[in-house]
Parts: C-alpha cells; sequence; structure tokens
C-alpha cells in the first residue's frame, strides 16, 4: 500500500520529465494554472498513477482537484 509521500514522488518524477524543469515541483503546484496541463495531459497523468499503483481514479474527484498536493491526498483512499 503505498503513502502519500510516495505518491507524491511518483508524480514529481513523471512532471519532471515532461514539463518545464524552471517550475518548481511543490503539493501546492497546480496541474493546469502552474504546470500548464491540457485535459488531455491530466487524463494520460491520472492513467499513468493508476498503471503504477493499480488503482482506478473516479473521473468524479478531479473537478475538485487542482493541486498535486490534493491529489496525493486523495489516492490512499483508494487502494484496496
Amino acid at each position: 500500500m503505498a503513502s502519500y509521500e510516495q505518491y507524491l514522488q511518483f508524480m514529481y518524477t513523471l512532471l519532471e520529465k515532461s514539463h518545464q524543469p524552471e517550475i518548481e515541483l511543490s503539493e501546492i503546484t497546480e496541474l493546469v494554472a502552474d504546470i500548464g496541463m491540457s485535459s488531455l495531459e491530466v487524463m494520460e497523468f491520472i492513467e499513468q498513477i493508476e498503471d503504477e499503483f493499480d488503482i482506478s481514479i473516479p473521473l468524479n474527484l478531479l473537478p475538485g482537484i487542482s493541486t498535486i498536493g490534493q491529489l496525493a491526498a486523495c489516492l490512499p483512499g483508494l487502494q484496496d
């Protein structure tokens, strides 16, 4: 079972590979406003997290999530 910190580290690793290095990633970094992810990029990002941790993230959670920390916080509750 992955922890909040493990989710954060995985997300930081993915985002560092695919986005501008001048953006400092933290729990309050916004996926769309700060990083500039498109809706397609957000969905691909979610899919990578689901595949890595073998979880399913319900789409109805996504409208209330804007930051890396908010996303990481909801993930531990989705594990079996």
